[in-house]
């Protein structure tokens, strides 16, 4: 067991908006949870899977919407209600213990991301919970079955689903993965594109087998790379780079970008002209919360399941989507995706034709080295 500093949990939360690849909500909130939790005088405790007592309960707490503002006409349509004081996902796992009849040993991150692994950290802290060193994505994912609890058969249901109205949910059964999918985003959607829940509630020696493991320990290193990397005046590409066995994709700056929050997800593209050795080239990056997929001058690049990710090099900054502005200079990199997505099921799950593209997918190893 592992007492995180503040420090560590900076770290980690950077490390964690690195490898949301855009998404993964944002990070001066995930940032300000954990102040909070701080001032409160709560811990934060990480325990490997391996520490685990095999018949612990573990549960996995997250926020599900789009991660794009709110415009002005849709804010006035929740002008009634007064949000609550409690965070939806502390909701949300109180109220499945409460369904489950049993108190949880910890929680595990739905995904690494600079607002959601800290909702699960949160969560933890709050409830005074183990965070466990794992989570079923090893980056930011646009979708709840991209997970690999689901290529791994582990259910998802129950769910339990809280807004910040006070509404509160739990879905029993569901169909599968997909159907859950649907159902906790259409809540979402009716909740100001935001909803705390809380899914795949299951004792340690089931989850231990569907899991990611080490993969807040590999937050923590690339965080820790991008830090140093700052302080020292280094190139943050680079050093993210080195430290993720990496390969940097393009270097220039803002030309255009455009996105829209269609069915709880905030879809846009982003059109790069390039700087330095990359000039006289562009670079488009297209995201459904997250980068899915690049084009370099109009020809596929990198696609998922890799990390596409980038980096401000104005403001020494991990960028989230849809925060660009013209002119904005950006270094765009890859890193390689967990070994659980590149099998035939992790593909058939999370590769470029689950989102329309008919190409098969080529790891960027292989086309880069």
């Amino acid at each position: 067991m592992k007492k995180l500093t503040k420090q560590d949990l900076y770290d980690i939360l950077y490390g964690c908006t690195i490898l949301g690849t855009g998404g993964g909500g944002a990070l001066a909130e995930g940032l300000a949870m954990i102040d909070d939790a701080l001032a409160k005088g709560r811990e934060f405790n990480l325990v490997s899977l391996d520490e685990v007592p095999d018949d612990a309960y573990i549960a996995t707490p997250y926020m599900c919407g789009a991660i794009s503002p709110l415009t002005e006409e849709e804010e006035r349509k929740y002008a009634a209600w007064s949000p609550i004081d409690e965070e939806p996902c502390l909701r949300a796992f109180r109220a499945m213990e409460k369904y489950m009849g049993k108190e949880f040993y910890g929680v595990v991150s739905t995904e690494l991301g600079g607002g959601n692994t800290a909702k699960a950290f949160y969560v933890g802290a709050l409830a005074g919970k183990y965070i466990i060193d794992a989570d079923p994505a090893g980056r930011s994912v646009p979708e709840l079955q991209h997970s690999t609890y689901y290529i791994n058969g582990l259910p998802i249901a129950p769910i339990a689903v809280a807004n910040q109205f006070g509404d509160v949910a739990i879905l029993t059964e569901v169909v599968d993965d997909v159907r859950a999918e649907a159902l906790v985003r259409a809540m979402a959607v009716a909740s100001k594109n935001h909803i705390g829940v809380v899914d795949h509630p299951a004792q340690a020696k089931d989850l231990k087998k569907a899991v990611i493991p080490g993969a807040i320990s590999y937050a923590l290193k690339l965080g820790q790379a991008f830090r140093e990397a700052k302080e020292q005046g280094k190139d943050l590409a680079e050093a993210l780079c080195q430290a993720g066995n990496g390969v940097v994709l393009f270097r220039g700056t803002v030309r255009d970008f455009g996105w829209d929050t269609i069915d709880g997800f905030t879809v846009g593209e982003t059109l790069l002209e390039g700087t330095g050795d990359y000039a006289g080239s562009t670079y488009k990056v297209w995201y459904k919360n997250e980068h899915i997929i690049a084009w370099r001058n109009g020809e596929i690049d990198v696609t998922v399941p890799d990390l596409i990710c980038m980096v401000c090099d104005d403001t020494k900054e991990p960028i989230t989507n849809p925060n660009y502005q013209v002119g904005m200079r950006v270094s765009v990199f890859a890193l390689p995706a967990p070994a659980e997505w590149r099998t035939e099921k992790g593909l058939e799950c999370f590769g470029p034709k689950h989102f329309g593209y008919n190409i098969d997918y080529v790891p960027i190893e292989k086309k880069f080295r």
